[in-house]
């Protein structure tokens, strides 16, 4: 099926993008809706060279997703952002409209949101997140959505505290601070969110207690991680980068080309079947 406006290409930017997965999830989509004419490529893009790529984007661009170092660097070149978006001052996906204005959103925090509810985790009492990354102030802001009680954030220095205590305020979560020492006791929460860099949690492995709740562990690659295989094999439930992926790359498919609902279970298998070929 062609394209009835002329808009049919989109792409990932960031540095790197070598490997990421975005081309496999959002081609999968087009295969299975039909869409012949579209397509999706990737492009090594840093900060300096965002401004001139976006202002060089033509009419028969669709959209954009963005990774790290863009998601904040963009915004400043977008006509309007969603509330999403501006919670926490990052964009990742940008739609190309038909009168050639930019729309920013995240699609992070709801993706992170309908991966947990896929399995079954629609409201939370509690929870911890490992990390104080840009992750983890989505993963705040995914748990605002979610979470009744409080968020203990377990970090590694008094700074990236502060940012974290600061989100919370922001998005209305409160936020409890707790030195990465103690990040074994984390593991105790019913939902854990990891969002820390490969191997940063494997030295939790050996603290698990014999019946852990959820872990929604952001990496994708290598998996699982240590932290997500010992929590597997303590019978407790998790979620992966993989399935975060999958649940953005839905929501920015059917954003891009306005056709709802995107194909789910293709883009996974799809992806899924990327990373086994790694």
């Amino acid at each position: 099926m062609a394209s009835t406006d002329g808009r049919h290409r989109a792409a990932v930017l960031g540095s790197p993008i070598a490997h990421s997965l975005s081309p496999v999830l959002h081609r999968a989509a087009y295969s299975a809706l039909g869409l012949d004419d579209w397509s999706y490529d990737r492009y090594e893009t840093d900060e300096a060279a965002l401004p001139g790529f976006v202002e060089g984007l033509d009419g028969t661009w669709a959209g954009l997703s963005l990774t790290m170092p863009l998601k904040r660097a963009v915004i400043p070149l977008l006509d309007e952002i969603s509330e999403t978006a501006a919670s926490v001052e990052a964009v990742n996906t940008v739609v190309l409209t038909e009168d050639g204005r930019r729309v920013g959103d995240n699609t992070d925090i709801p993706g992170m949101i309908a991966a947990l509810r896929e399995r079954g985790v629609e409201k939370t009492e509690s929870a911890a997140v490992l990390g104080a990354g840009a992750t983890a102030s989505s993963a705040l802001a995914a748990l605002s959505e979610i979470c009744t009680g409080p968020v203990t954030a377990y970090v590694r220095s008094r700074e990236r505290g502060d940012e974290m205590r600061g989100w919370g305020e922001r998005l209305g979560v409160d936020v409890r601070i707790a030195d990465w020492a103690e990040a074994e006791q984390a593991l105790r929460a019913p939902l854990v969110i990891a969002t820390t860099p490969a191997g940063a949690t494997d030295a939790l492995t050996g603290a698990l207690p014999k019946a852990p709740g959820t872990l929604f562990d952001v990496l994708y690659e290598p998996w699982p991680t240590g932290l997500a295989g010992a929590w597997a094999a303590h019978d407790g439930a998790v979620i992966g980068g993989l399935d975060l992926l999958v649940h953005q790359a839905v929501l920015q498919v059917e954003q891009m080309t306005g056709r709802t609902p995107a194909p789910l279970a293709a883009m996974r298998q799809a992806g899924e079947q990327a990373l086994a070929a790694r």
